[in-house]
């Protein structure tokens, strides 16, 4: 069983605090414990990376790349611990966490990389030159349910434009994060530019946001916590990253193959057994056709398969807690008593466990069908006409990501224009595909936006030098 504690300046140290177990949501067993670092120790953490700071942002921009070059390839070398730790802590099953937390991790890494070495580090203008320079010390604050991906998301860039990091990951998921991090030093990243601290976020993570050492505030969770560390980082005039929550709506345009389209959308929306922010949970299709829909989607459920993490055929591992099944439970149980009807759902399985439910005859206001639950629940949503469509996916106070099926390119960029999101993914395409594109969201589901160019401008300061 790990036993983690902070890590900083390469060296793991005693926070001295309460030791918070880690529970396996597939078998109940505690699998790792953590020591939450309070006051001191993250003072300690924030204190390494500033001394750490004028070497590691001074240093040429091909040394900082090669160091994530050289992560990657560790990262792809330790692929099945790190497979381990993820599916064991928070249930992701085997099939999903390699190409998703080693896979992409390493990919997004590369790409990182190449991002720095072909960024405009110093920009001519008519009479002046901008020059794009570290923010300084970031806190960065990463969820459970994509334990390694996220780490990366934040890290990599911001180490590419030479910022140095206190990373705090999910009490519930920490390994991977935290053997992310030592990797890291292995691929020759100075002691001190990115350290570890461990903890709840209302505890060490609140801690670290209102840190006086802090200059940039980078986080994934739900909006009410983003709110509040919005809140404290403002009080420091910090600046901040949120990617928070979302309420996605797969569009399927009344051109699609449904016999095509429908099983691939309702898979989607499954995935991680819908523990992701981006998860299309909403299928808007045309009124005509909700008949054949429904079909197609009882038939693609009845072959999903709910079962343990490490099992081949796994496509649902567990929520990752029985409090997670008994919130989804609860957005369930009122969706049904607000007149939704079950479409298809496999039944059966104990909590954590979930069985995968698609839900009809939901109330475009009601709230299952505008706010985010977490979990494998997937409602249809019947439109007239692509106005009507539009109008319905952008009904929620989030924006994150969108998905789009027609076979024609001049209706696709109509719709595609009108939809309030921070991503819209065209007839298929999964985010892993194109990892230099920007993903973040709007209104609820946060501020700024993550990966390729756009992901590093979140961790430079502009400076214009006039002549």
């Amino acid at each position: 069983m790990s036993q983690l504690d902070a890590l900083i300046e390469g060296k793991q140290v005693d926070s001295g605090g309460p030791v918070l177990d880690v529970v396996s949501p597939a078998t109940g067993e505690i699998v790792a414990q953590v020591r939450e670092a309070g006051p001191v120790q993250v003072a300690v953490a924030v204190a390494a990376a500033r001394a750490s700071f004028a070497d590691w942002s001074t240093r040429p921009v091909g040394e900082r790349a090669e160091v994530l070059d050289r992560l990657a390839h560790l990262i792809e070398r330790n692929g099945d611990a790190i497979v381990d730790a993820v599916s064991t802590e928070m249930g992701m099953p085997f099939g999903l966490a390699r190409p998703t937390q080693v896979e992409l991790v390493a990919s997004v890494l590369r790409r990182t990389a190449a991002t720095a070495r072909e960024f405009p580090w110093v920009a001519q203008h008519d009479g002046f030159e901008v020059h794009h320079l570290a923010a300084g010390v970031v806190a960065a604050i990463t969820p459970w349910n994509m334990p390694a991906y996220q780490v990366t998301t934040k890290l990599g860039p911001a180490l590419a434009a030479g910022c140095t990091a206190v990373l705090k990951p999910s009490e519930l998921a920490p390994t991977a994060a935290h053997r992310f991090v030592e990797l890291a030093h292995e691929a020759g990243l100075p002691a001190g530019v990115l350290n570890v601290v461990h903890g709840r976020g209302p505890t060490t993570g609140e801690i670290l946001v209102g840190s006086e050492g802090v200059d940039v505030v980078s986080f994934t969770g739900s909006v009410a916590a983003g709110s509040r560390v919005a809140a404290v980082a403002g009080a420091g005039l910090r600046r901040v990253a949120l990617e928070l929550g979302g309420k996605s709506a797969t569009v399927v345009l009344d051109d699609a193959d449904l016999d095509e389209v429908i099983p691939r959308a309702v898979r989607a929306a499954f995935v991680n057994s819908g523990q992701a922010c981006n998860a299309p949970t909403r299928l808007l299709v045309p009124r005509a056709a909700m008949a054949r829909v429904e079909v197609l989607a009882a038939s693609t459920v009845v072959r999903l398969r709910v079962g343990a993490p490490d099992r081949p055929d796994t496509d649902l591992g567990p929520l990752v807690s029985h409090a997670q099944h008994a919130r989804v439970t609860g957005f369930l149980d009122r969706a049904l008593a607000a007149g939704a009807r079950v479409v298809a759902g496999v039944e059966g399985v104990q909590s954590p466990y979930f069985g995968p439910v698609v839900l009809g005859d939901v109330a475009r206001d009601s709230e299952i069908a505008r706010e985010e639950v977490f979990g494998p629940v997937l409602v249809l949503l019947p439109y007239d006409d692509d106005a009507d469509a539009i109008r319905l996916a952008n009904d929620t106070r989030y924006g994150l990501s969108a998905e789009l099926w027609s076979p024609d390119p001049a209706r696709v960029a109509t719709v595609a224009a009108g939809l309030r999101s921070g991503q819209v993914k065209v007839n298929g395409v999964r985010t892993r595909e194109r990892p230099d594109a920007p993903f973040g969201g709007f209104g609820a589901s946060g501020v700024g936006r993550e990966l390729g160019t756009w992901g590093l401008h979140e961790f430079l300061e502009v400076k214009a030098v006039l002549a």
